[in-house]
């Protein structure tokens, strides 16, 4: 382990690997930083493909308030985006950037109510693949097969045309998203990470907020490592996160759409009816299990609560309030 641990700061030296993390941040822990500081890495092995199950699932309340249309109860659904992804090393590097190979084994939706649609967009992804490097670190350098893949998925979204009109069904790739564009965030949004981490010790950084809605928005996310303890193949690093509301999302990051278009079902209706949504708060928090020997995720899970809000009064001053409650889960499986 010092070797390994004294390759990845050489390493890190070398290629100045940064972290892209906000800083300045209040902690959400008020105990002080105790113990050694341990390196948390991300290792790969040629020979050794990693397969995890993704699942996000949400459930969605629309509370109309005192419209006419109020009936003493909010508007309940919800959907479902279940995933296995595969992670082959086409080429493993402990000194520099790893080749890595991911492929949708499966991916599938759910809805409730189910109104008989059309197949959703994310179901796109099953059976793609796309190719990205990662260093010890875990930030992920060269994202365009993922974004390519992430608009083919958004042209699988629209009905044909009609009369030159776009309309747009649900889906859920953001949701593909928000799982595959942030893999390592907790590891590589530290700070300074060839210094390590304390248990106690807390950074901050930023996730992707995906709702029914396209509202482009983000959560800020604060890490805590709790504490390391045994597991069954290595010591696990119990990382804490907590979630905020965020600001707009990085022109960086890929939006699925092109052009024009309208948007079917209740929340298109709603954002006809209402001057747009605003991020009311965010509540919620995750537990991540990181393996330190083998320098993988074990798992995790991610949940809160998102509440939306009109900007203002809409047609017929119609202002309702939605409420989302979000789990995003990743869990190993074994090969």
């Amino acid at each position: 382990m010092k070797l390994r641990t004294s390759i990845f700061v050489i390493t890190v030296f070398l290629l100045g690997v940064t972290a892209g993390c906000l800083q300045n941040g209040e902690k959400t822990v008020k105990q002080k930083p105790t113990g050694r500081k341990e390196l948390l890495s991300v290792d790969f092995k040629e020979d050794q493909t990693l397969k995890y199950q993704f699942v996000s699932r949400r459930e969605i309340n629309v509370d109309w308030g005192q419209s006419k249309n109020n009936t003493g109860q909010g508007q309940q659904s919800s959907e479902v985006l279940e995933m296995v992804v595969s992670y082959v090393p086409v080429k493993a590097n402990p000194y520099g950037l790893s080749t890595i190979r991911a492929t949708f084994e499966s991916s599938t939706v759910r809805r409730s109510p189910d109104k008989g649609r059309s197949v959703d967009a994310a179901e796109y992804f099953s059976g793609k693949s796309f190719t990205f490097k990662v260093s010890p670190s875990g930030k992920i350098d060269d994202y365009s097969e993922l974004e390519s893949l992430i608009h083919q998925a958004g042209e699988k979204a629209f009905r044909p045309a009609k009369d030159n009109v776009r309309i747009k069904e649900p889906d859920m790739i953001e949701d593909v998203f928000a799982t595959q564009w942030f893999l390592w965030d907790s590891i590589s949004s530290i700070d300074k990470p060839a210094e390590g981490v304390k248990a106690g010790q807390s950074w901050k950084s930023q996730l992707a907020l995906p709702t029914p809605l396209l509202l482009r928005k983000t959560r800020d996310v604060t890490y805590t490592l709790s504490e390391i303890k045994p597991g069954e193949k290595g010591r696990l690093a119990v990382i804490q996160s907590t979630y905020s509301p965020g600001n707009t999302a990085p022109v960086s990051w890929p939006f699925p759409y092109t052009g024009s278009f309208q948007i079917s079902g209740s929340f298109g209706f709603l954002g006809m009816m209402c001057k747009g949504f605003n991020v009311s708060n965010i509540q919620g928090q995750g537990q991540e299990l990181f393996n330190i020997d083998l320098g993988r995720t074990e798992q995790y899970k991610q949940e809160y609560q998102t509440e939306l809000g009109g900007a203002s009064p809409g047609l017929m001053g119609v202002n309702p309030k939605i409420t989302i409650k979000q789990t995003l889960t990743m869990g190993l499986l074994e090969n």
